[in-house]
């Protein structure tokens, strides 16, 4: 204990020289920051504070601000040269290009997501059709299931009576169809020889100058190209039976799906929506009912104008003689689900079989038929009965149809139109659901924007002041 006085003394003593070592270094940095402007007083050693009457480990303000002020680069001198600042390399772009690279690998992002789902659908394309088959004859057949049970039937009993009814209905249409086709068949390939006899000595009488030996060169043509072909004649019947197990294959899978569609859709609704992320659920959840409104209307409008089609071009026909009216009424019924591609080959079909059967004069009523009804139903029957619901612009009409052709044949073709209308109800929706959200969470107006968006009164009636009083 006897040491610790000398200690601490010692230990003030070190402190004290400390403090003055500091003092005249600080001294000297002002002096030398002075040189370049103006003279920076120094304080006598007798008015600053003495260094024991600071707490050690305290540094003082004005210490800590003159050390701020040393520590700081001094400006360069006024005859030295701007050195222009290198800019930003982000601003050294132009506002236009960044804009179009944002958006483009956004859409590049975009583009592969869509190949690869258009390449998952086409690994799965049997099933895919299958299913949106399945879903046009359930909005077809759902009305009937859902007055069926406002009688009182059950869901369960409702279902099946509906079911068994439009499969049956359907398969007796088809067999009919088959029935009409193998009962006319010999008929119909003597009226076929006699109406190429027929149209081969109208070539010969026409204005065209056809010579016999050219018709006799072009039939020869065809028979050595038959005869030349047929290993790939019977590929293509090979792959035909394929085609027809997978169409029966696809047939079983749409009955299947439709049974459970009808019978358990709301559900099925429900468990779809689960899978959606919370926030974006409400808004899928109001626009799945207008979506499937719209492809009710779309496939319950589609067949009856097709079915409009198929009785008055085929009444035509049939009292035109021509053979097969009613198969050929059938086909016409058929080929009105592919919009606008689906009118010319029905259409053309009649009148070809009208043309070896009949003669051309009787082709050319039966194509005054066809167009005729073909124009009452383009500018008629699809404004009025499809309405304003499913309307989808003709441009965008030709370019679903074509694409889905393109990738799914006759069934992408099929397909393309009901989904076009379906997403453009669906879009419209979310974005008046996006901003109604938008306008419900935005603060409330104030001041002078109040009264911009502030209702105004109807036209003649009285004005009214602030307090909702009639102002006289």
């Amino acid at each position: 204990m006897s040491m610790l006085p000398g200690w601490l003394g010692r230990l003030g003593a070190e402190l004290t020289e400390l403090g003055e070592r500091l003092e005249q270094r600080r001294a000297e940095a002002e002096g030398v920051e002075g040189e370049g402007g103006e003279a920076t007083p120094i304080e006598p050693p007798e008015t600053a504070a003495a260094p024991s009457a600071v707490p050690v480990g305290a540094v003082p303000a004005e210490a800590g601000r003159r050390g701020a002020v040393a520590d700081r680069v001094p400006l360069p001198p006024a005859y030295a040269p701007s050195v222009a600042a290198r800019p930003d390399p982000v601003a050294a772009i132009p506002w236009g290009m960044r804009v179009a690279a944002e958006a483009s690998w956004r859409l590049l992002v975009l583009a592969g997501t869509l190949y690869v789902l258009m390449k998952v659908i086409s690994a799965v394309q049997l099933v895919v059709l299958a299913f949106v088959a399945a879903l046009l004859v359930t909005a077809m057949l759902q009305p009937t299931v859902a007055r069926l049970r406002r009688y009182g039937l059950p869901r369960g009993l409702a279902t099946a009576v509906t079911a068994i009814l439009g499969f049956v209905i359907m398969g007796l249409v088809g067999w009919f169809v088959v029935w009409q086709v193998m009962d006319n068949l010999d008929t119909l390939s003597d009226k076929v020889r006699a109406g190429i006899d027929e149209l081969k000595h109208w070539l010969l009488d026409s204005p065209f100058h056809v010579t016999e030996q050219q018709i006799n060169d072009v039939a020869k043509n065809l028979s050595d190209t038959i005869g030349t072909n047929t290993e790939q004649i019977t590929t293509a019947g090979l792959q035909g039976v394929t085609v027809m197990v997978e169409v029966l294959t696809g047939m079983l899978l749409a009955m299947f799906s439709t049974l459970f569609l009808l019978y358990d859709g709301k559900r099925i609704w429900h468990w779809v929506l689960k899978l959606v992320p919370a926030q974006a659920r409400p808004g899928v959840a109001g626009a799945g009912p207008r979506a499937w409104r719209t492809l009710t209307a779309y496939v319950r409008g589609t067949v009856l104008v097709a079915l409009i089609d198929a009785i008055f071009i085929g009444l035509g026909i049939w009292f035109l003689k021509v053979p097969m009216a009613v198969p050929l009424a059938v086909f016409i019924f058929l080929f009105a689900f592919i919009p606008l591609v689906g009118a010319v080959i029905s259409g053309a079909l009649a009148v070809v079989v009208a043309l070896v059967t009949e003669g051309v004069f009787t082709a050319l009523m039966v194509l005054l038929v066809v167009l005729a009804v073909q124009q009452i139903e383009g500018h008629v029957l699809q404004p009025f009965i499809l309405g304003r619901a499913v309307r989808v612009h003709p441009l965008a009409v030709v370019l679903s149809v074509a694409a889905g052709g393109m990738v799914a044949g006759i069934g992408g073709a099929v397909v393309a139109v009901p989904l076009v209308a379906v997403t453009n109800t669906v879009v419209g929706y979310l974005r008046s659901y996006g901003q109604e959200e938008a306008l419900r969470h935005a603060p409330s107006p104030r001041g002078a924007t109040a009264i911009d968006v502030a209702p105004t009164p109807a036209p003649g009636s009285p004005p009214e002041d602030s307090g909702g009083k009639e102002t006289r």
